[in-house]
């Protein structure tokens, strides 16, 4: 939920409800510390395991893990596999990349080949859902090694189970099955540890349907938000991915809670979120405001883009783009003003051009500037638009080239002076309508030439 939802419903007094109604059930989790210690985090409770958004919700439940009783060390063969970084899908340079950081809790030393395997089919899955197919030459995905002393995690089978892991991963928590909780301290030790995380996937050692979302950035490390998922659960992948939706699209959730009281109708302000809205469909045209350049056209995951009451949590009040998109239940697409905010999410964290030519020296005539332009899986191509400009003035002669020589300039710097080259690659993806978000889809390179 985004901060200006949260106010509005803290101002309506309905937060505390919710959190009531969403942990009604008794008894304790296996062993964390109590919901109201210290440094209490708010996470989303996933949906049940028919994908419908009935039980979802947010609930505050404590940064630490399951407080697992501590045997003796890891041996040194085992301390030494701890902790290591691979690279597991290699998309081009950090710094221009948005890189996921999978880190697995619950495996053995004997089971750290499984972790990959499972962190690269968890990517697999991923990248099978749009806009994530598209743009999956933008990624890189790192593993980090988290070796525990017990193969699984605590409450499972049952909620009196505690296994000692690395990252104190447990079902139960805050009282729900499903919500699978991790030690945020914990996560972020091993998450340091890989360069540059901007996205953080937990997978957990287990077949039992389960996962969270902490989508609080985090201040020290960078990353937007970190997703809990079971490894060995067919659906268990799809609640990451919906997660994704708040960390890198900023989209609120799209569904909502009949019966609970509170919440049968919105009456605060209009939300920041780009995927909710207290206008109907009319309105949002008159007003040009929010998805209202895709009403009318037809929605990946089915039916038109209009404006459909219930999100956001309320029954009423609040509309959403679409009948039934991932933002409300896993196993479906992002609609199309989901696929546009998640594509905006990438460009926030990756770039599209990176220099292979070093711009930090002069070229001079026996030099050639050189840029990496990504491939877009099954995009048109002409999709990225690459343009060459010397002194501001564009070669078009030189358009869609990633190299370019600097002797082919010879006839325009025979001044002796300093130029300026520069390169833009510019995305023109169809898929965003919104002009101020195509703004920031564009990268450009710069070089000072001179013969």
């Amino acid at each position: 939920m985004r901060a200006a939802l949260r106010r509005a419903i803290a101002a309506a007094g309905v937060a505390t409800a919710v959190t009531a109604v969403l942990a009604a059930a008794p008894g304790a989790s296996a062993a964390p510390p109590p919901a109201d210690a210290p440094g209490a985090v708010e996470v989303e409770i996933p949906g049940p395991e028919n994908g419908s958004a009935a039980g979802s919700g947010h609930v505050r439940v404590p940064r630490e893990g399951v407080d697992a009783p501590q045997g003796r060390r890891l041996p040194a063969p085992q301390r030494a596999l701890d902790g290591e970084v691979t690279k597991a899908v290699d998309g081009g340079a950090t710094a221009d990349r948005l890189d996921i950081v999978v880190v697995g809790d619950g495996y053995t030393a004997a089971e750290l080949p499984r972790f990959r395997t499972d962190a690269r089919e968890i990517w697999d899955e991923l990248a099978a859902v749009e806009p994530y197919t598209t743009y999956r030459n933008l990624f890189n995905v790192w593993t980090v090694d988290a070796v525990s002393r017990e193969s699984g995690v605590s409450g499972d089978p049952g909620r009196e189970v505690v296994r000692d892991t690395a990252l104190g991963s447990y079902f139960w928590c805050g009282d729900i099955e499903r919500l699978l909780c991790v030690d945020q301290d914990k996560v972020d030790g091993y998450v340091a540890r890989a360069p540059e995380a901007d996205l953080v996937i937990v997978l957990a050692n287990s077949a039992k349907y389960g996962g969270a979302g902490y989508n609080q950035p985090s201040a020290a490390l960078g990353y937007e938000g970190i997703s809990t998922a079971s490894a060995g659960n067919d659906r268990s992948g799809q609640v990451a991915i919906h997660e994704t939706g708040h960390s890198l699209g900023k989209l609120a959730d799209e569904y909502f809670y009949p019966g609970y009281p509170g919440y049968e109708r919105y009456t605060g302000a209009e939300p920041q979120d780009s995927n909710i809205s207290v206008l109907g469909a009319d309105a949002m045209a008159a007003q040009r405001v929010k998805w209202h350049r895709w009403l009318g056209e037809p929605s990946p995951d089915g039916g038109t883009v209009g404006a459909y009451e219930g999100g956001g949590y309320f029954v009423a009040g609040l509309n959403r783009p679409t009948e039934n998109s991932l933002m409300r239940s896993t196993g479906k697409p992002f609609n199309l003003p989901g696929v546009e905010a998640m594509i905006a999410g990438f460009h926030r964290h990756a770039e599209i051009a990176t220099a292979l030519t070093p711009t930090d020296r002069t070229l001079r005539a026996r030099h050639t500037a050189r840029v990496e332009v990504p491939r877009l899986t099954g995009a048109d191509g002409r999709q990225l638009r690459v343009r060459w400009y010397l002194d501001g003035k564009e070669l078009r002669k030189a358009a869609d080239r990633t190299r370019l020589r600097v002797s082919d300039l010879t006839p325009r710097l025979l001044d002796l002076r300093t130029h300026r080259l520069t390169v833009t690659v510019e995305d023109r993806t169809p898929a965003v309508r919104d002009p101020r978000t195509a703004d920031t889809m564009k990268t450009s390179v710069s070089w000072r030439v001179r013969l």
